[in-house]
This record gives structure tokens, C-alpha cells and sequence, in this order.
């Protein structure tokens, strides 16, 4: 196994000794250099045109984009290097669903006592404000609708489902 992995690397460094001895360098040679260095971003790609190498795809940062942009660079044989790529958007974190408690109780009860004839609704607290969810007709949920507005409880967020 370490002799494979020997002979592996002896053949790579000759290949590329060879290939930087070459006054013209061909386009197939300059990819596979290419390549490797893309090997390290899986997102992007390269394509050798004449001795110009085109960049693709998606880096995760400017940091990575400009290193990759130096490797291809640094091939012998490399004219320049037309860069089309992106950099991903960051990831942005969503914030949990809270469910205390911050609506009076007396109010939550009088919605809840206004649904209590749909099983299948439920009233809960969601970021402080009065949801009601479940599974409803058309019917029931107009019937909720007015059922609640008729209390006049304030902002009550109806996030049922209408079957």
C-alpha cells in the first residue's frame, strides 16, 4: 500500500515537472492542474479556454473564492482567470417559537370557552399572542371567526386549517 501511494506521487510530481518544462502547455494539461486545486471546493469548478481559466460555482466565503483564484494563478501556463462564481449566503439563524404565557388569562379562557364546541381546535399562547390551530370546515371556521371577534379580545391569530 505505501508503495502504491509512493509510486502515485513520484508519478504526479513527474507529470507536473514535465508539464512546467513545456513552453506551450495544453488546455488538457492546464485542467487536470485546474482541477486539483478545485478539488478542495466542491461547489465550484473550473474550465480551461486557451490557457484561461474560467471559474464557477458557489464558495463558501471571499476567503476561500480569493485562495482558489491564487491556486489557479500560480499554474504555469495559466493566462488568467475569468471568476463567475458566488459566494454562498450566510446562514441566518430563525428564531424559536416562544409559547409563555404573556396574554391575560381571563381573555385565553373566554376564546377557549368561544371554540369549545370544535374538538379540533386548540387556543395557545405564541409569542404572546392569542393562535388558534387545528383542523376545520369552512362552516366551523366563519363560525369561530365570529364566535371570537364577538368577544373583542384583541389580535388573535387564526392559524387553523380549512378542510
Amino acid at each position: 500500500m505505501k508503495k502504491t501511494i509512493a509510486m502515485a506521487a513520484m508519478a504526479i510530481a513527474v507529470s507536473f515537472g514535465s508539464v512546467s518544462c513545456k513552453k506551450n502547455v495544453s488546455d488538457a494539461d492546464l485542467q487536470t492542474q485546474a482541477t486539483t486545486v478545485m478539488t478542495a471546493n466542491p461547489n465550484a469548478s473550473v474550465e480551461i479556454k486557451e490557457g484561461v481559466a474560467h471559474l464557477q460555482g458557489t464558495f463558501a466565503d471571499q476567503a476561500a473564492k480569493d485562495a482558489a483564484i491564487k491556486q489557479l494563478k500560480e499554474i504555469k501556463g495559466v493566462k488568467d482567470v475569468h471568476d463567475m462564481s458566488t459566494i454562498a449566503a450566510p446562514m441566518t439563524a430563525t428564531a424559536p417559537v416562544e409559547t409563555n404565557s404573556t396574554a391575560d388569562p381571563m381573555v385565553q379562557q373566554k376564546v377557549q370557552d368561544a371554540v369549545k364546541d370544535f374538538p379540533n381546535v386548540k387556543v395557545e399562547t405564541i409569542n404572546g399572542e392569542l393562535t388558534i390551530t387545528g383542523n376545520v370546515s369552512q362552516l366551523q371556521a366563519r363560525k369561530i371567526k365570529e364566535s371570537v371577534d364577538a368577544l373583542k379580545v384583541g389580535k388573535v391569530n387564526y392559524n387553523y386549517t380549512v378542510k
